[in-house]
């Protein structure tokens, strides 16, 4: 299998995998599986799903830098505009099922509690990302400032860790795990880490390829 080819597949896999939540969710809303408060189901389900595919794009550069496999940015739009598809569905269904669509209630939530401006925050700033994700966008805005708007994504990463840290009120186990994830992935960014990795993988196949040499 060419190299195209074997990207091809890992991109049907990843649409596969990403879309498998909600399917599971579309499934259990007609089997009636959703428990006792589906609206809780949907919303923690969706909000989690966001969060992952969130951290799992902001994994493919410092990825890249470990492994040299430059095709793994040809899945960061995918994962980036699944983890904005369930951002979506993780807002409406708080707007139309939790605020019934009543602005005014949105509005004074998002400035009284601390979590949901968190959540908001994220929102309003993933949305210009996943609207200039085409090609025509990078060309429209030119590389250079399409790159300095979608560093917006750190500071989306940033207010989706909030959002889950200030929600959960007891058990904080799992979305400090997230906020860990987060950490590292920044710390990966720092220019004398992409170096210290770069330079780790470069000895690796320095060794590799000295037993064929010899």
């Amino acid at each position: 299998m060419n190299r195209e080819r074997r990207v091809a597949a890992i991109k049907t896999g990843l649409f596969a995998t990403a879309l498998a939540p909600f399917t599971a969710l579309v499934v259990a809303g007609f089997t009636d599986e959703l428990g006792a408060n589906p609206v809780e189901t949907i919303t923690h389900t969706t909000g989690e799903w966001t969060l992952r595919l969130l951290l799992a794009t902001l994994a493919i550069t410092p990825l890249r830098h470990v492994t040299g496999w430059v095709w793994l940015t040809r899945l960061r739009r995918m994962t980036g505009l699944f983890a904005f598809f369930y951002l979506m569905l993780h807002f409406t269904t708080y707007a139309v099922l939790d605020a019934s669509l009543d602005l005014a209630y949105v509005v004074e939530d998002v400035a009284d509690r601390l979590y949901i401006t968190a959540g908001f925050a994220a929102f309003v700033m993933l949305v210009p990302l996943a609207a200039t994700s085409t090609n025509a966008m990078v060309r429209r805005l030119g590389p250079l400032r399409w790159r300095r708007l979608h560093r917006l994504v750190y500071a989306a990463g940033i207010c989706g860790v909030l959002h889950y840290l200030w929600l959960v009120k007891a058990d904080l186990r799992e979305p400090l795990v997230y906020a860990g994830i987060l950490a590292i992935l920044f710390a990966a960014r720092l220019p004398a880490v992409v170096k210290w990795m770069q330079a780790r993988r470069s000895k690796g196949a320095g060794r590799r390829a000295a037993p064929s040499a010899s």
